[in-house]
């Protein structure tokens, strides 16, 4: 296509997939623990890391995994993206989301950063750095959902 001048068509559609999964049995107790306002991750007996999300294995040592440690719903962000666009299932534009490392635990979970203002996109840039402290906001139905934290804000 090198050398065409005319731009690049847009061809517009709609693409639902409606599905479920099986948990399975570690994530059917972090998600039960969420209901009841605790986050919980599963710490490897050889490693001595805290996963989270848990995970049967750890997938640095191999080890079966087994023992569940209570973690803070207070923690750090350790990367973020601010998103422009619209995507199914996601806050209306513009929204943010990071890696979110939680006090207790040695690895990340990706969620929503909210309570903030990204009506300017350069302000939104200043209240949410590397680094930034952040809660868990709940949600006042939980549901044993990952959705039960609607998002994470600073502090």
């Amino acid at each position: 296509m090198s050398g065409m001048e005319k731009d690049i068509i847009e061809v517009p559609y709609t693409w639902e997939i409606p599905f479920k999964y099986t948990a399975g049995e570690v994530l059917t107790k972090f998600f039960y623990e969420l209901k009841e306002k605790r986050i919980m991750g599963i710490r490897c007996p050889k490693c001595k890391r805290v996963l989270l999300p848990p995970r049967g294995f750890c997938e640095m040592c191999f080890e079966p995994l087994e023992e569940w440690v209570e973690v803070s719903d207070e923690g750090v962000i350790g990367a973020f993206q601010i998103c422009c666009m619209k995507f199914l299932g996601a806050p209306e534009p513009p929204w943010a989301s990071g890696l979110i490392r939680l006090d207790g635990a040695d690895t990340a979970i990706l969620h929503f950063i909210g309570g903030i203002d990204l009506s300017d996109i350069e302000k939104g840039k200043e209240a949410i750095k590397i680094g930034t402290r952040v809660k868990a906001v709940w949600s006042d139905a939980p549901k044993g959902l990952i959705t039960d934290i609607r998002y994470f804000t600073p502090v």
